[in-house]
């Protein structure tokens, strides 16, 4: 049996090494550049001998990667040509369409999507954002993404992502004025979203001091800004943990408090039941639950 490499990584090497540029390398190939990254990266562990020689703004092939290539280059021409003289069709893209509410696509989906990418380079992903339960959506998707879990006719629905809610802020602002107890919540200002009214009331009752009055209040009509504001410092937010786990991770936002926390609904996929089975929405909902995974051990309390 053959050794061989990753084939998509041997690929974007021998494009990168050949053109001397990722960025060139990704354009030839139809990925972005940092997919060529990842895929040279993966490649050079696979191997366990660097490729490139990493400058400020550009890259050089090792000479083990120069002779390397010099070996693996004609092979993907021949590839090529024996292809055009047989006549077989390149593959086609598949377009997936996703339909997420907006700051879990911005905050979570986004940043994420990259992996799905370099995994599965043949799958073009339309995201398209809205808050519209399942049934009201004018337009059929292959993944729909809600809260849940709930049922709706024609859909097969599974969880991906759990997560929970307490109060986060900036590393500044607490340096500002320390949060030691939730008392002290009283000198800041305390952030709202108009759909989510509920939030800090219900939060502040469970930490038995339901009739706390803060310094002052700022209310936003859309999530993402609510959460904005807290990394700017404006003032302190109730974080729906798997939204701001890149956040606490890079330390632009803090947990000042452990408990309480609040409960709050899953996240979940929506496919149409004639779509189930369809090789690429069941690649994309298993990766959904993997990363839905990861996420939840990052933001473990």
């Amino acid at each position: 049996m053959r050794t061989l490499p990753p084939l998509n990584a041997l690929r974007a090497f021998e494009a990168a090494g050949r053109l001397g540029s990722f960025k060139e390398a990704a354009a030839e190939l139809h990925v972005t550049q940092g997919a060529v990254s990842q895929h040279v990266r993966l490649l050079e562990e696979w191997l366990g001998a660097p490729l490139f020689e990493r400058h400020n703004r550009r890259v050089a092939l090792t000479a083990a990667a120069k002779a390397y290539l010099e070996e693996i280059g004609p092979v993907f021409e021949q590839i090529a040509q024996a292809t055009a003289r047989y006549g077989v069709p390149a593959p086609v893209s598949r377009t997936l369409s996703v339909n997420a509410p907006a700051t879990f696509t911005l905050r979570w989906l986004v940043p994420r999507l990259e992996r799905f990418r370099v995994e599965h380079a043949d799958v073009d992903v339309r995201v398209e954002t809205s808050n519209e339960p399942v049934e009201s959506l004018k337009e059929i998707y292959d993944v729909i993404i809600r809260g849940g879990p709930d049922t709706f006719y024609g859909y097969l629905m599974r969880p991906f992502l759990s997560e929970e809610r307490l109060p986060v802020c900036s590393p500044a602002l607490l340096q500002r004025l320390p949060l030691r107890m939730p008392n002290d919540l009283q000198q800041h200002t305390l952030l709202h979203t108009t759909s989510l009214p509920r939030l800090w009331p219900d939060w502040l009752a469970r930490a038995q001091i339901p009739a706390l009055r803060p310094a002052a209040a700022l209310t936003f009509d859309h999530f993402y800004l609510t959460l904005q504001a807290a990394i700017d410092g404006i003032g302190i937010a109730m974080g729906p943990t798997a939204l701001v786990s890149d956040d606490l991770a890079a330390g632009r936002l803090v947990e000042p408090f452990a408990s309480p926390r609040l409960p709050s609904r899953s996240y979940c996929s929506y496919v149409p039941d004639g779509r189930s089975a369809d090789d690429v929405i069941v690649l994309f909902r298993s990766w959904l639950e993997r990363e839905g995974t990861r996420s939840r051990t990052e933001t473990a309390p």
